[in-house]
Parts: C-alpha cells; sequence; structure tokens
C-alpha cells in the first residue's frame, strides 16, 4: 500500500478477527493515562500496532532540524535487538526506506524487504541485511498526522509469508498513530518543541536559539533547561549565561577538565568521570546529576541529559545538552535521606556499575569502614566478600529485575543478617540488611520446642504399642538415643533389692554379665538415683571417679565416658533404673535434662506394662507347653518331628496342637488339630481334645469314630467353638495310611523318589459343626515315605493365600535334607514363617519318617475251630520262634497262645487266625469272628474258670483287644531278651 491508498482503511471496516481485536487494542490506548511521556505514549502505540499485526517488533522516528540535512531520529523502539536499531538511529529523510517515503508523501506503505536506510553520512550501506533480523522479513509504516505534515512515522517489522497487512490492520494502524499524535506535546514538527526526555537530544545551544531569533528561556519559566557544549577537539566547555547568572557560578566559559570538574562536588567526580567516559566509548544518549559549587561555596543539584555527535569516521567530536536544577527536589528527599541514614537497619544504595552511592551508619558499622565507602565497588568490600553467594544473588537480581532475599551469618559475628535485594529502574540495586538474630534464636527455641514434642509425642506412640520389655527397650533405644546423641542404654528392674538387666544397647554381652544382678547400693549412682527418686547426670568419667570411686572400674569397663541415671518410678513406687549413656564427655542442658526425666516417667509405665504383659504370657506358654507333648515317642513304625511357633502379636495363646500316639501290632496313630481362637480357653480346649483322642486312641477306634466323639466334645462347649482335626493310623504290616479330615488342610506325602502329593478329597467340615459319619482315606506309604502334617498358620497368613502356601510347603520338602528331620522342621518354619516377619495366628507342625515291617518278621496261620486249635498254635509258634532264635520266648508264647485260642474256641467264633510279629517285641495276635470284648472277672477260691485273661496279663509287657472288619483281635507283647531298644 503506498501514499496514493493512505486513505484505503477510511471506510466502515469489515467485522473480522482482526477488526474485534483491534477495537480493543484501541481502547487499551484510550485508556492510557493521560499524564504519561512522549516516549511512553510512542512505546504503547507501538506495542499494540506490532500485536495487531503479528509482527516482530516495531520502531517510532521523529524528524530532527538543525543540522545539513533533514533526518529522521529514531525515538523509540520495541521486539528489536540492538544491531538492528543502531544502523536505524538516523536516517536521511529523503531516502527510499519505508519511514522516509512515508514522512515525505503520507499515509502509509508495506515493502516486502528490509534494506538498510540511507545514513546522513552519504555513504553506501555496508550490505542490504543486517544482523538480528530474518531475511524474510518486511516493513509497514504509517505516518503521524500533523497539522501540515507528518509529525513522524510509526513501523512495524512482519513476516514476508504473511504479505501486505489486511484491511482491518491498516485501519488499526491509521487509528492507533492519530491516537500517538494527539496525545505527545509536539505542535510543530521543529526540534525544539520536542521534549529532551523523549528525543535523548540536547536542546539547540545559544547559538542555534539566537540564530531562530529567540532568547534562552529561563529556568524558572515552565522548568525550562539551560544548555551546555563541549567540544571534545578544544576542550571548550560553554554553558547557559543565564545558568550563570542565575546560581552565581563566578565563570562563564570554562574547561571541562581544568575548571568545571574542579566546581563539582569530590563525592560526586568519581561517578561523573565514570559516565563520561562510558558514552565517549560507546556514543548515545547521556545522563548524570550531582552537585556544582556556587560562588558562595554552597552546592547546587545540576542534572544534565546530552548527546554525543560523532564525525564521518564515528569518532566523537562533540558533547552538547541541557541543565535542570534539581536543588529543590533534593532539598525535598534529604528528610528521606536523613531517615535513610540513622535508621536500624542497615542500607546500601549501588549503581548499575555495582558502585557505592549510598551507606547509612548501620551498614557502614556492619561493613567496617566508616567512611570511604562511597564510590567504592561493591565486591572491593572486604566483608562483603565474606558474604556467602552475595555477589552471586546480587547479579541474578539485577539481571531478573526481580526482588530477592535471604538469611546468611555475619561474618566475623555470632550475628544472623537477612538481606533484601531491591533492583532500581536505572539498573542499581539496594541492599537492606536486618538483624534477625533474635528472631533466629526464638525460631530456634520453637523448633527445639516442636522438636521436644515430637519426640514425646513418638516415643508415646511407640511405648504404647510396645507389648514386651524388648519393645520398650527397642523404642527407647530407636527414639530417645539419637535425640540426644547418646550411644549406650541399660534397663535394670528391681526385684528383691537387686537390679537385673532386661534390655541393654551399646554394650558387650560381657559388660551385661558384669552389671546384672547389682544389689541397691547408695554408694553407686544406680542406688543413689534410686534413693534420691531423682535423675543422676555425670557428665564425664573423672567427675565419676571422684563422685563413686568404688564403682569406677566398673564404669570404665562399659567404655562410656557420661552418663544419666534415669529413676524408673510408678505410683510412688520403684521399679527400676534407665542408665543413658554417651561415648564423649557430654553436658546435658537444662531442657535437655527435663525431657529425659519427663521420658523417664513414660518409660517407667510402659516398663510396667510390659513386665505384666510378659508373666502372663510367659503363663500361657508354661500351659501351652504343658498341655502339648513334652517328646515325641520313638516307634519302630514312624520316625517324627514336630514344632510350634506360637502368634507373634497379641497376648493370647493359640489352640494348635500335635501328638504321636503308639497303638497295638506297632501302628501308630498321628494327630493334629486347632482350635479356632486365641486365649486361655482356647487353649483348655485343646487340652480336652489332646487328653480325648489319647483315650480314643487307647480304646483302638479307627479314625471316623475317633472324629465323631471329638465333634460331640467341641459340640457341647457352645456353639461358638469350632476345631479342625486331622487324625490318621499307620500300619507297618500293610503300609496303609487311613485317616480322616474334619475342616483340616491335607496332609503332604513325601515319596521315596522325591515327589510331593496332596490327596484329593474334600475334608469334612470342622468339629463343632460337622455330621457324623466323617469319610476317610487310605492311602498306601511306600517304605520310607515322609508324611507332614501341619495347621493352617504354617501356609496361610493374610498376604499369603493357603493354595500358595501349599504349594511352598511342597517345594520345600521336595528340595530340603530330609535325613534329619528335626533339621527338616527348621527349613520348613524358617522358611515360611521367617523370624523378622511377625505372625498373626500360632502353627504347628508334624513331620512323620514311616517304616514297614519286613516280611520275615511277619508269620500268619489259620486255625480250625475245634479244641485242636490250641496245640496247632504251640506247634506253630514253636517252630517259628525256633526260626527267629526266639527260644526263650516258646513257654511263654505258647501258653499265651493256648490260653487265647482256648478262649475263642469255648466263647467266641470263627474264623480263627493265629499272627506273630517280631519287632521291637514279640506280639502275638489271635482273631475271630466274633465282637465280644473279653474281660478280667474277679474269681473266688472255688471257681473253676475265669483266670485265662488273668494268667495272659501276668506273663505279658502288655494286652488289649482291637476290633477288625471281620471281628476282633486279642494281642499281647513281650519284651525280647537282649535287645536294646526294649
Amino acid at each position: 500500500m503506498n501514499a496514493a491508498n493512505a486513505g484505503r482503511g477510511d471506510g466502515p471496516s469489515r467485522r473480522s478477527a482482526h477488526g474485534r481485536s483491534g477495537a480493543a487494542r484501541l481502547q487499551a490506548l484510550i485508556a492510557q493515562d493521560p499524564d504519561r511521556g512522549d516516549t511512553e505514549v510512542l512505546l504503547a502505540a507501538l506495542q499494540q500496532t506490532t500485536a495487531e499485526l503479528g509482527g516482530l517488533g516495531g520502531m517510532a522516528h521523529l524528524p530532527v532540524l538543525g543540522i545539513r540535512r533533514s533526518a529522521l531520529r529514531l525515538v523509540a523502539s520495541t521486539g528489536l535487538p540492538g544491531t538492528f536499531t543502531r544502523l536505524w538511529d538516523t536516517i536521511s529523510d529523503a531516502g527510499n526506506s519505508a519511514p522516509a517515503r512515508v514522512h515525505r508523501e503520507g499515509g502509509c506503505l508495506w515493502l516486502p524487504t528490509v534494506e538498510v536506510p540511507e545514513q546522513m553520512s552519504g555513504k553506501p550501506p555496508v550490505g542490504r541485511r543486517h544482523a538480528g533480523v530474518p531475511a524474510d522479513v518486511g516493513i509497514a509504516s504509517v505516518a503521524l498526522p500533523g497539522r501540515e505534515e507528518p509529525l513522524g512515522v510509526l513501523s512495524v517489522l512482519t513476516l514476508r509469508t504473511d504479505g501486505e497487512p489486511e484491511e482491518e490492520q491498516w485501519v488499526f494502524l491509521q487509528e492507533a498513530a492519530r491516537w500517538a499524535a494527539g496525545r505527545v506535546r509536539l505542535t510543530t514538527p521543529r526540534p525544539e518543541g520536542l521534549s529532551p526526555d523523549l528525543l535523548g537530544e540536547p536542546e539547540p545551544g545559544p547559538e542555534a536559539a539566537a540564530a531562530e531569533g529567540g532568547a534562552e528561556p529561563e529556568a524558572g519559566e515552565a522548568g525550562a533547561p539551560w544548555t551546555w557544549d563541549w567540544d571534545l577537539s578544544t576542550g571548550d566547555f560553554a554553558v547557559s549565561e543565564r545558568m550563570l547568572e542565575t546560581l552565581g557560578i563566578r565563570r562563564k566559559a570554562v574547561d571541562w577538565v581544568e575548571t568545571w570538574g574542579d566546581l563539582i562536588h569530590p563525592d560526586d567526580q568519581p561517578s561523573v568521570i565514570h559516565g563520561v567516559e562510558e558514552v565517549l566509548r560507546s556514543p548515545g544518549p547521556y545522563g548524570a546529576e550531582y552537585r556544582v559549587r556556587l560562588a558562595d561555596d554552597s552546592y547546587v543539584w545540576l542534572r544534565a541529559r546530552g548527546r554525543v555527535t560523532v564525525d564521518d569516521a564515528g569518532t566523537p567530536v562533540r558533547m552538547h545538552g541541557t541543565f535542570r536544577d534539581t536543588t529543590q527536589a533534593h532539598a525535598a528527599l534529604e528528610p528521606v535521606g536523613r531517615a535513610l541514614r540513622h535508621m536500624t537497619d542497615g542500607f546500601l544504595a549501588v549503581g548499575a556499575d555495582w558502585r557505592i552511592e549510598f551507606v547509612n551508619v548501620t551498614a557502614e558499622a556492619l561493613l567496617g569502614s566508616p567512611s570511604g565507602l562511597v564510590g567504592e565497588l561493591l565486591w572491593d568490600v572486604p566483608v562483603v566478600r565474606e558474604v556467602p553467594e552475595l555477589e552471586e544473588r546480587c547479579r541474578r537480581a539485577a539481571a531478573e529485575e526481580r526482588p530477592a532475599g535471604f538469611d546468611v551469618p555475619w561474618p566475623g559475628t555470632d550475628r544472623w543478617y537477612h538481606l533484601r535485594l531491591v533492583p532500581v529502574p536505572d539498573g542499581g540495586i539496594t541492599l537492606y540488611i536486618t538483624d534477625i538474630t533474635e528472631r533466629r534464636l526464638r525460631e530456634a527455641a520453637e523448633r527445639a520446642a516442636a522438636e521436644r514434642a515430637e519426640l514425646v509425642g513418638r516415643l508415646t506412640r511407640h511405648l504404647a504399642e510396645a507389648v514386651t520389655v524388648q519393645d520398650v527397650v527397642h523404642a527407647v533405644v530407636e527414639g530417645v538415643l539419637p535425640a540426644f546423641g547418646a550411644s549406650g542404654l541399660v534397663v535394670f528392674e528391681l526385684e528383691n533389692d537387686r537390679l537385673g538387666v532386661v534390655g541393654i544397647s551399646g554394650y558387650t554381652p560381657e559388660f551385661r554379665d558384669r552389671v546384672h544382678g547389682q544389689s541397691v547400693d547408695a554408694r553407686t549412682p544406680l542406688g543413689e538415683s534410686l534413693r534420691s527418686r531423682a535423675p543422676l547426670f555425670i557428665e564425664s568419667a573423672d567427675a565419676y571417679a571422684a563422685r563413686f570411686p568404688e564403682t569406677a572400674e566398673l564404669a570404665a569397663a562399659g567404655g562410656k565416658q557420661a552418663w544419666a541415671f534415669l529413676p524408673l518410678t510408678i505410683s510412688g513406687r520403684d521399679i527400676g533404673v534407665a542408665v543413658v549413656s554417651f561415648d564423649q564427655p557430654h553436658r546435658l542442658g537444662g531442657d535437655e535434662r527435663t525431657l529425659l526425666t519427663a521420658l523417664s516417667g513414660l518409660v517407667a509405665q510402659a516398663l510396667e506394662r510390659a513386665s505384666l504383659y510378659d508373666e502372663a504370657t510367659n503363663r500361657a506358654r508354661a500351659l501351652q507347653r504343658a498341655l502339648l507333648p513334652r517328646a515325641l515317642p520313638s516307634l519302630p513304625a514312624v520316625a517324627s518331628a514336630a514344632r510350634y511357633l506360637p502368634a507373634g502379636l497379641g497376648t493370647e495363646v493359640g489352640g494348635d496342637w500335635y501328638d504321636v500316639i503308639p497303638l497295638s501290632a506297632d501302628r501308630v496313630a498321628l494327630v493334629i488339630g486347632d482350635v479356632m481362637g486365641h486365649g486361655m480357653s482356647e487353649a483348655a480346649t485343646m487340652g480336652r481334645l489332646r487328653t480325648a483322642v489319647r483315650t480314643l486312641s487307647d480304646l483302638e477306634l479307627p479314625p471316623e469314630e475317633v472324629l465323631a466323639h471329638l465333634n460331640d466334645i467341641v459340640s457341647e462347649l457352645g456353639e461358638d467353638r469350632f476345631a479342625t482335626c486331622l487324625y490318621g493310623i499307620y500300619d507297618p504290616v500293610s503300609g496303609q495310611f487311613e485317616y480322616g479330615s474334619a475342616g483340616h488342610p491335607p496332609p503332604a506325602t513325601v515319596h521315596p523318589d522325591g515327589t510331593v502329593t496332596y490327596p484329593t478329597l474334600v475334608p469334612n467340615p470342622p468339629l463343632g459343626v460337622a455330621a457324623p459319619p466323617f469319610d476317610t482315606v487310605e492311602t498306601h506309604l511306600p517304605d520310607g515315605s515322609l508324611l507332614a502334617l501341619y495347621t493352617d498358620g504354617l501356609v496361610e497368613s493374610p498376604h499369603r493365600d493357603i493354595d500358595v502356601g501349599m504349594d511352598h510347603l511342597a517345594r520345600i520338602l521336595r528340595t530340603a535334607r530330609s535325613d534329619d528331620l528335626d533339621a527338616l522342621c527348621d527349613t520348613v518354619t524358617d522358611t515360611l514363617l521367617p523370624a523378622d516377619r511377625g505372625t498373626g495366628d500360632d502353627a504347628a507342625l508334624l513331620i512323620a519318617r514311616t517304616h514297614r515291617l519286613a516280611a520275615e518278621s511277619v508269620a500268619t496261620w489259620p486255625l480250625p475251630e475245634d479244641p485242636i486249635a490250641a496245640g496247632q498254635a504251640r506247634d506253630h509258634i514253636r517252630a517259628q520262634l525256633a526260626a527267629w532264635h526266639l527260644e526263650d520266648l516258646e513257654m511263654t508264647t505258647e501258653l499265651l497262645a493256648s490260653e487265647l485260642v482256648g478262649n475263642v474256641v469255648r466263647h467266641a467264633k470263627g474264623p480263627i487266625r493265629l499272627r506273630l510279629l517280631r519287632s521291637r517285641t514279640l506280639i502275638c495276635e489271635v482273631s475271630d469272628g466274633s465282637l465280644t470284648t473279653p474281660h478280667i472277672r474277679h474269681t473266688s477260691t472255688a471257681d473253676e474258670g475265669g483266670r485265662g485273661l488273668q494268667l495272659v496279663a501276668a506273663m505279658s509287657e502288655r494286652w488289649g483287644t482291637r476290633y477288625t472288619p471281620e471281628g476282633k483281635c486279642i494281642w499281647t507283647e513281650q519284651r525280647i531278651p537282649g535287645d536294646p531298644a526294649a
């Protein structure tokens, strides 16, 4: 769009997204503060137009006259790098750049390329592009409308791929330009009408004013500035005559270096000289404010603004600008300065060059120098260099233009200070230094109190959860010793004027043995603390030896250097002493002593409660051990081992039990059970069931009948009583194992080849809810097989399903060595129930290895139902015992067999069988088809019969009757002479 089309956007705009956003942006411009300066007005217009066009950045140029050629000066920019804007700082009004053409022709213009503009020097551009801006960039420029000609130009750089701005965007550009032209203070495009703050350019000097035919304005007239001009080649420094007269400065024209510099206040000279040197190295706008001495030796504050002029080679040749009298402003700030000077907090003002510009009395004292700090580099102050991270934090705060604060210990003192870093707009920074020592001490005290409260609360919770005395000791070791930096603990319990060690940590076992069982002697620290019922604190080994020389050697044997003896008293009763010790000499403060005294009361209560629990638990455990078998019998047919593991949690005993019961004919009954629940009542029920099983086994009842009787017993105990039980009988002659289960997990069978099997039969309901008859299982066991009977506490837990536990048990039985049954039991229990993982249920395990009776040790004969059967029985016995080399037992065995067979012939019925078993004893059995049970009778001297069973009982070790599927069997046992096992 060219100047001829400048009115393109004057018609009604389309209602598009651009139109709506442009209207909102225009409203934002209209709402700007009317007191904003010219630079802020132009920047606001540039920011909104750049955003509306989606551009990269923008520039604002105003015309400047008074030099040889007409020029446009860059007065504001946004979003563009310095490498770009420096080429557009002063451009020719007669060139072909978009801003120049729009300023000449008016309206607006878009060019698809951005080239280096023609400079006032008239030299050709070095290149067609400039660093910092992409090559595919276009430029859109719009005139700032004036009464006769444009006041200036607004330009926006856009991507060429976006093309020329749309109609609504041109409309917004023109409206923004109209708004900016109406808000700047310019009425004509003449340089003397421009705000110096806007241009960064000095007003014309006295010669320029005279050339225009006007007089230099007074400084008092609307605050108009005075001018100054410095010829860098000659050193001449010309200032306004009016300023010299008004302020009373003696010299009219002075040399900058030799004369004007002498008028500057000594405190201000370093910063003024530094500022001049910087602007000469990098020509650009110049600004400074300093004090100048008057004729009466008083000082006035002047604010200098100016710019450096360079020649065609870029060498600075001239500086010119304006002065303003700012004395009144400084006078208004003097109360503030006095307040800052004497405020209790330290205060420093640091310039952009990191030189100290202001320091108050408090900061001077902290920095260690009462004077001479102003003008110094902040980093050259020795104390500043010692403050941790101060330089890094200051530079970061200045770069980010964000306040920051942090606490530091002040070097060389025991005080703490808070440093507040506040950046200021001109690039400097202010430091506020506040003494926070008291606050930190208060916070430290509050933290210590909170930590003590937390320690007491944590220890209270742990002691409340402690069940046993060892739990109490562990809670003290974990909760108290680290909090006080202690390394040792001994807890003594008082019993019968003796102090026994119930808990110890940080000492050797030998030392425990030495201090265990001490008497309560007032000449020892233990006795003195108990007698006085007051804590006793000893801070060193020397102090201990001086006070208690008789036990100094014993104390030294423990390897500790400081001690706290805390009496444990509850309800006016002494229960013991707790000794907290330290590896090095240690003095406890008042708060620490008070806290330890309070904690000793908590420990005493927990220890009393735990002692009662331990006592009750020990009694319950003793009862349970009494109810379980003291030792398993050694039997020819079965070798066995068992384990009982009490529950790791709670205070109650359980109802798990097991037993191995010898039966006739070397048969063995294996039984295991679990009374549901925990407590003394459950333990008593377990004892009743085990006694009942023993009684029923003596009656030689089969498994189903034993379970039926047990079910009746449990049912009579109440509806809330339940128990599981597995009862089985192993016969070493046949190798059969017959068992019945009432709600109990099935046994695991380990065959000689290592395979492990579980029966698939579904168990009957538990005792107490079952309804007989009970199903039984009969399985054949090869010689050397293993049977594993267990309760659910071994294989089941809240974290493990019973099926998973049974599979785990099978793997252990399959892989573990089985030659030592006790070791096998330990392996199973240690694996399934690790010691470091408590269990909520007790568990029992019974492992039995089965042995077959050799075939040559078994002899069986049928007998006729005739009186001659007794004679045949004697013949068979005589021959078999001779074959077994047991001739010494022939007479007794013949008599026993004759009596038993004779009774069967007279009182029972057939078929009749005779069986001899050679095992650890000689077993003689006579079987018949009758269910009549023989009984020993009391006979008189006149009775001719009834003495047969009395003879049997007298001549055998044991005898009895058992029922078989065919009838009954009467058996006797005799000790084999010379058998070590017998």
